[in-house]
């Protein structure tokens, strides 16, 4: 099953990983760590919450303007 992993700086440091299917969530001190943290993690909660397979994940960015100050 493929999931979706997205990382971001931890303020202590690391890395914080989160699966958005399944909303878990770990860190690790590396990216590497972080993804392997959550693919276990991910496996853990999946072995007691089993769900069908979403296909493939879309994944995208999007900008954000700030508003003009009047």
């Amino acid at each position: 099953m493929e999931l979706t992993a997205v990382l971001t700086h931890a303020e202590e440091g690391g890395y914080v990983a989160l699966n958005p299917e399944t909303g878990t969530t770990t860190q690790g001190e590396t990216v590497e760590e972080a993804v392997a943290n959550l693919q276990e993690a991910t496996a853990l909660y999946l072995s007691e919450f089993p769900m069908a397979s979403l296909g493939h994940p879309v994944v995208t960015t999007f900008t954000v303007t700030e508003p003009a100050h009047a």
